[in-house]
C-alpha cells in the first residue's frame, strides 16, 4: 500500500507537470497534497485532494483541475487500473488486478519477513517499561504497561530498529529506606507484638511486607533481634528485595516478557554516576541551594516548577537518580532514542526530565514518553477491584490466574495507550466471536481446518500461475487481499506512532474479512484453478494472522 501511495504521488506530480508544460495550468508551485485510503472502496482504492489544494494557486475550480490532471495521467506499467474525478474535485484511483496478484506473490516470497521494513535503519532504541517498584507486587497499570511496552518493542523490531527492552529496578533511595523501616517493624513485631513496636507512618502496609518478614524469620530466627538497627534493616532489605525482584522476573516471564537488561538504580549510586551527574548540573549553572537541600532549576528548561535533587538529609531524590539514569542511556550506552512507558500520573515529570537532558548537554528531544491511562476491570458491567482469592487489589499475578495470557496481552493492546481501557474479565475467558482474541485465533484455526479437511480428500495446495491468481477478482477477495497488502504499512505506522494497538485492530479486521470471504465464496468444488487460487489466499491469510500474533506473543492455535 505504501508503494502504491508513493507511485500515485509521482503520477500526479508528473501529470500536473505535463499540464503546466502544455500551458493548461499556470506555472505555480503545487502545495503539499495527500493520498489517502477511503473507507468506501467503491469510490476507489485511493483518493487525492491535489486538485482542491491547488485551486487557489491555479485560480481554477478544483473539478476542472482534476479533469485536466486526469487527462495527462499515464498509468502504463503502474499498479493502477484507472483514475477518475469525483465530488468537488477528488481524484480517485483504482488498483489493477496485477496489484492484487502481486500481494499474494509478496507474501509467498517474503515469508516471515512479510510486513517488516527497514525504516529504523538499525538505529538503537531502548524501550523501558513496567519498572515496577520492587517494594511490592505489580498492579493493573504494570500489566497494561507490560503488554504495551513489549508489543511496542516488537513493532519497532519489525520496522528495522535495534531494540533493547529494559527494566529499571529502584533498589536505592527513599523508597528502599521506607521498605527497610517497614520490614524491620514487622520483624520486631513477630517477637514483641504489634502494640509494642509502632509501624512507620509512611511505611508500606501491604501483607507482602509481613510475608517477607516471616520468611526472613524462618531462615534467621532471632539472630537480628538485638543487632544494631542499621545492620538489621540492611539484612532484611538484602533478603526481601532480591525475593521481590525474583518475583517480578517470574511474573513477567509468565506474561511472556523477557528483558534484555535489568538495570539497578544502586549502580548509579555506587559507581559515582549520580554524583557525577549532579556535578555536571552544578557546573552548568542549573542548581541552587535552599532550605538545606540542593535544587534543580527546572523552570529554566520549560518545566512548571523546580525540583529537589538532594534532600536536606543528604538522600538523593528519585528525580536526581532519574537524570543520571537517562544520562547513562544516552551518553554511556549511546542509544539514539529512548522510549519510556509511564502511567498518566507521571505527566508532569515528562517536561522536567526532557529538560534535564538539555541541562546536562544532551538532547531531550531524543527522549520520548508514552503516557498510559488507567485500566478499569469489569465483570458483567460492574467494576471489579478486589481479588476473589485474597480480597485485595488485583495484581498481575491474580489476573493471570483468572485470564489466559493470550487474552491479557491482546486486551491490553486493544486501545492506544492514552485511552482509558475497560478490561472485561468475563469476556476475556469467553469462547465466542464476541471475544476479540478468540475471534482472531478462530480464523487461524478455521483456515488450518480447511486445509486439513481438503488434505483428507486428497486435495493439496500447489503453486499458482499469475493467470490463476488473477482469478481472485470478487469484491470479497479484493477486500481481503487489500488488507493483506496493508500489513507492512500498518506495522510501520504502529512503530512511527508508538501505537502497537494498531496491530490488534489490524488483525481483528483481517479475521473479519476472512470470515466474510469464506462465508460468501466456496473454496472446494470450484474450478480447479480457482480452488487453488483461493487456497493460496487462505494460506496467505493464515500466515499474516500468525505473523501479527507472533509479534504480540499470542498463540496461533491450529484447532479450537
Amino acid at each position: 500500500m505504501n508503494t502504491a501511495v508513493n507511485e500515485i504521488h509521482r503520477i500526479l506530480l508528473e501529470a500536473a507537470g505535463r499540464c503546466v508544460a502544455e500551458e493548461l495550468l499556470s506555472a505555480e508551485p503545487i502545495p503539499a497534497f495527500s493520498v489517502e485510503i477511503p473507507s468506501d472502496h467503491s469510490h476507489g482504492d485511493f483518493a487525492s485532494n491535489i486538485a482542491m489544494i491547488s485551486a487557489k494557486a491555479f485560480k481554477l475550480p478544483p473539478r476542472k483541475i482534476a479533469e485536466l490532471i486526469i487527462s495527462k495521467i499515464d498509468l502504463n506499467g503502474t499498479c493502477l487500473a484507472r483514475a477518475e474525478s469525483a465530488g468537488p474535485g477528488f481524484i480517485n484511483f483504482f488498483l489493477s488486478q496485477d496489484w492484487y496478484t502481486g500481494v499474494i506473490r509478496a507474501i509467498e516470497n517474503e515469508g516471515e519477513e512479510y510486513g517488516t521494513s527497514d525504516i529504523g535503519l538499525g538505529k538503537r532504541v531502548m524501550v523501558e517499561f513496567v519498572s515496577a517498584n520492587p517494594t511490592g507486587p505489580m498492579h493493573m497499570g504494570n500489566a497494561r504497561g507490560g503488554a504495551l511496552g513489549d508489543c511496542l518493542a516488537a513493532v519497532l523490531e519489525r520496522s528495522g530498529y535495534d531494540v533493547t527492552r529494559e527494566f529499571y529496578i529502584n533498589d536505592a533511595g527513599n523508597q528502599v529506606e521506607k521498605f527497610g523501616n517497614s520490614l524491620e517493624a514487622r520483624y520486631l513485631q513477630l517477637y514483641k507484638g504489634e502494640d509494642a513496636v509502632p509501624f512507620p507512618e509512611d511505611g508500606y502496609h501491604g501483607d507482602d511486607i509481613k510475608e517477607r518478614a516471616k520468611e526472613f524469620d524462618a531462615i534467621n530466627g532471632d539472630k537480628y533481634l538485638n543487632t544494631p538497627s542499621e545492620e538489621r534493616r540492611a539484612a532484611l532489605v538484602s533478603y526481601a528485595l532480591e525475593k521481590n525482584i525474583e518475583k517480578l522476573h517470574d511474573d513477567l516471564l509468565k506474561y511472556r516478557i523477557e528483558y534484555d537488561v535489568w538495570f539497578r538504580e544502586s549502580v548509579l549510586h555506587n559507581d559515582g554516576e549520580l554524583s557525577e551527574t549532579i556535578e555536571i548540573l552544578k557546573k552548568n549553572g542549573c542548581t541552587y541551594e535552599k532550605d538545606g537541600a540542593l535544587w534543580y532549576a527546572a523552570t529554566k528548561f520549560g518545566a512548571e516548577k523546580d525540583e529537589v535533587l538532594i534532600r536536606a538529609n543528604g538522600i538523593p531524590t528519585y528525580f536526581a537518580a532519574d537524570i543520571a539514569y537517562h544520562r547513562n542511556k544516552f551518553e554511556k550506552r549511546a542509544f539514539n532514542t529512548v522510549i519510556n512507558v509511564w502511567g498518566a500520573d507521571h505527566h508532569g515529570h515528562v517536561a522536567r526530565l526532557k529538560g534535564s537532558m538539555d541541562a546536562i548537554g544532551l538532547d531531550g528531544s531524543k527522549l520520548d514518553v508514552v503516557l498510559m491511562q488507567l485500566v478499569r476491570l469489569t465483570r458483567n458491567g460492574e467494576a471489579v477491584r478486589m481479588s476473589k482469592r485474597t480480597g485485595k487489589a488485583i495484581t498481575l499475578d491474580n489476573l493471570l490466574e483468572e485470564v489466559p495470557v493470550d487474552a491479557a496481552r491482546f486486551f491490553f493492546n486493544l486501545r492506544e495507550a492514552n485511552s482509558h481501557l475497560d478490561f472485561d474479565l468475563g469476556l476475556a475467558v469467553e469462547q465466542s466471536s464476541q471475544n476479540p482474541v478468540y475471534y482472531v485465533q478462530y480464523a487461524h484455526a478455521r483456515i488450518c481446518s480447511i486445509l486439513k479437511n481438503l488434505a483428507a480428500d486428497g486435495i493439496t495446495p500447489r503453486g499458482c500461475t499469475h493467470r490463476e491468481l488473477n482469478l481472485l477478482s470478487t469484491d470479497e477477495e479484493h477486500e481481503l487481499i487489500r488488507h493483506l497488502g496493508a500489513l507492512p504499512a500498518e506495522t510501520e505506522a504502529a512503530a512511527k506512532e508508538y501505537d502497537p494497538a494498531r496491530m490488534t485492530r489490524y488483525v481483528i479486521e483481517l479475521a473479519t474479512l476472512f470470515h466474510k470471504f469464506y462465508n460468501s465464496r466456496r473454496v472446494k468444488g470450484e474450478d480447479e484453478a480457482l480452488m487453488q487460487a483461493r487456497l493460496r489466499l487462505c494460506i496467505c491469510t493464515r500466515d499474516c494472522i500468525r505473523y501479527v500474533l507472533d509479534m504480540l506473543k499470542i498463540s496461533s492455535p491450529e484447532t479450537m
